[in-house]
């Protein structure tokens, strides 16, 4: 058990007694930042006073009357308004770093009641080229998993492919009107991706042709309304006149989002007009939207000709998706696409609609839910479902399958609502027993703020965005050791380009959008992977310089000695790594691990300079000293490993 979760467990009784919601309370009890409150602090008292009508210093004084903590706590003080400092005693200190440097899982206990997790993570379309886009939720989704089954959960991950639908329409389509024969003998993925995009750009054309009219229309039309508030005289008070500011500033922010659209439509158009023989094709096949629903229509119907080629189509899609992970690292329990799940999908929707949970409206059949303005449909009018049917048929086969406790959907933040929808239906539906939780996330943006494409404007291909990181750290390695083999270079390149593009993305918050530099990713200072495993590969350098035996420095049972304020600095971060741990899965965000393993790096480089362990004081302190340093080299290696990110011993 980890000092934070002992220290709230110590307080639970005091505050039942006191609290009307005790755990609110215990969340109040952090890891300081300085050392000077001590190692934790309390800050509970001053909101829970204010709910019991007295005073912060006098309710702090009780709960720490009421609870015991001098086998835990050397200190324990009550501070300002009533914060209570708590600074470890230094032999239960020493105790879990021993127990720690002896433990293959570094002193952290499996969780006491473990759940068994489904993770929902990368699931990309098979048919196109995985993109920049997939790369947040395949490492955020394998982070969570890894930390998840480190903790003692049973966990199942699962890449739900987008293997059926309509991007096999249009697949089918561009493969019997415009395929080059001899490119997808060469490289069929290549050449199937080329396919999808061509009819994508065609039926782009002719949606966009219909939609520009209007969209220009509704530009003018807002340009106007814009003009005429800004035309607006203003009263000169400033508060009278602020409600006219914001207006006209939503206004203008209209008119902007509008030209964008406008300048969209127009782009795509001008993309096929600019080309003779793209417009020309563009025209002999005018009703292609069309045209690609019917194709999708009869491979769902099971077509000969359309199920052949989805068959011969399907391997080798795989197989190119496969070795981009196989590059990550990154490994699945199953791989169930959305065409395992499609005969299911009639016995859903007759399911909803016979316990009066679907009706028909305008000929779809959509789950109407009182909280939510729009219904949900689950078939539409032409009698195809939905990606809302396919997630409800999965959700139930993973509850009824796999007896889940809780799924997890690691998918970008534009399907928020979506989610929602879909695990209300599944709650009414009576699917309420476990817990779904959608863990969203921002985008990955470029040096301009939007959307990281490439200069032409094209969403960056994953393989190649891999490349780059291998070669920029082949490179950067190349310079300081020129005499590099062929083999080390591969080494370095996955290890360290790869587990840099990794990190990058991990230690953002996962809300957040970010922008993406392959210089800040692969800096050896900062909060890189580069920075931690220098440190590690440090440490390892260390421990070579000095010949130690590292089975009889673990097994070794001399104490720890504190002959300086940073080695308990270190040995107090180096006991929270379960509490990183577990914060990671309250809001299943993977930065805060890697924010611990940045403090902790930036704690040990500071014990590395004012300790030396060559020339320790004495016999013990040098020992000690060695712990610390194998220990901190560990913590980093479990710590990275968990973000599925390896080491090298040298860099």
């Amino acid at each position: 058990m980890n000092a934070l979760t002992e220290i709230k467990n110590r307080f639970a009784d005091a505050l039942s007694e006191l609290a009307d919601q005790p755990e609110q309370m215990l969340g109040m009890i952090r890891g300081t930042s300085d050392g000077k409150f001590g190692d934790y602090q309390a800050n509970f008292a001053m909101p829970l006073a204010k709910q019991l009508g007295r005073n912060p210093r006098e309710v702090a004084a009780e709960i720490v009357e009421r609870t015991e903590l001098a086998d835990l706590c050397s200190d324990v003080e009550i501070a300002g308004p009533g914060f209570i400092n708590l600074t470890l005693d230094d032999a239960w200190l020493k105790s879990r770093i021993a127990t720690a440097v002896t433990d293959q899982r570094l002193g952290v206990a499996p969780v006491s009641q473990p759940r068994k997790f489904v993770v929902d993570y990368s699931s990309p379309n098979v048919a196109k080229p995985m993109h920049v886009g997939h790369i947040r939720s395949t490492v955020i989704g394998d982070a969570l998993a890894r930390v998840l089954r480190f903790v003692g959960h049973d966990v199942i991950t699962d890449n739900h492919l987008g293997d059926w639908g309509t991007q096999f329409g249009m697949i089918i389509y561009g493969y019997k009107h415009f395929l080059d024969a001899d490119a997808y003998k060469k490289a069929p993925v290549s050449e199937l991706g080329r396919l999808y995009k061509f009819v994508r750009k065609l039926m782009d054309y002719h949606s966009s042709v219909k939609l520009l009219p209007q969209a220009q229309e509704a530009l003018v039309e807002l340009t106007a309304a814009a003009e005429k508030l800004e035309q607006t005289e203003l009263t000169g008070d400033k508060s009278k006149d602020k409600p006219l500011r914001k207006k006209t500033a939503a206004a203008k922010s209209r008119v902007k989002d509008q030209a964008e659209t406008v300048e969209g439509l127009q782009t795509k158009i001008d993309g096929i007009e600019s080309d003779a023989s793209v417009k020309q094709l563009a025209a002999e096949h005018a009703d292609i939207n069309n045209a690609v629903l019917l194709e999708t229509a009869a491979l769902h119907e099971g077509d000969e000709q359309n199920t052949r080629l989805w068959n011969e189509f399907l391997p080798c899609c795989r197989e190119d998706i496969q070795r981009i992970y196989g590059r990550l690292n990154v490994k699945f329990d199953h791989e169930l696409g959305e065409s395992f799940f499609h005969d299911m999908l009639g016995p859903v929707v007759d399911d909803f609609e016979a316990k009066g949970f679907a009706r028909t409206s305008d000929g779809a059949l959509c789950v109407f839910m009182e909280q939510y303005e729009t219904p949900m449909i689950i078939r539409k009018k032409d009698g195809a479902y939905l990606y809302a049917t396919t997630d409800l048929a999965t959700i139930k086969y993973r509850l009824e399958e796999w007896q889940a406790d809780a799924i997890l959907y690691v998918v970008d933040h534009r399907q928020h609502q979506h989610f929602e929808k879909v695990f209300d239906a599944a709650k009414l539906w009576g699917h309420d027993q476990a817990e779904l939780v959608h863990v969203s996330f921002g985008t990955v943006l470029g040096d301009d703020g939007r959307p990281f494409k490439t200069r032409s404007g094209d969403t960056v291909n994953l393989e190649t965005l891999l490349d780059e990181a291998e070669s920029r750290a082949i490179a950067i390695a190349k310079e300081q050791n020129p005499d590099l083999s062929a083999d080390q270079q591969v080494v370095i390149g996955r290890t360290v380009g790869i587990g840099g593009l990794k990190y990058a993305d991990l230690a953002q918050h996962r809300a957040s959008d970010y922008k993406f530099s392959f210089d800040k990713m692969l800096a050896t200072k900062g909060n890189t992977a580069t920075y931690l495993q220098y440190s590690y590969a440090r440490v390892q350098g260390i421990l070579r310089r000095l010949e130690v035996d590292l089975a009889a420095l673990r097994a070794d049972g001399s104490p720890l000695e504190f002959e300086k304020d940073i080695e308990r600095s270190l040995a107090v971060k180096l006991v929270a790594f379960g509490e990183a741990l577990d914060e990671v899965l309250v809001e299943y965000r993977p930065n805060l691990l890697c924010n611990y393993l940045f403090e902790l790096t930036q704690t040990f480089f500071q014990f590395y300079d004012q300790c030396s362990v060559k020339d320790a004081p004495n016999e013990d302190v040098r020992t000690s000293r060695l712990k610390l340093c194998d220990l901190t080299a560990r913590t980093i290696e479990r710590g990275l490993g968990l973000l599925g990110i390896g080491v090298l011993d040298q860099m």
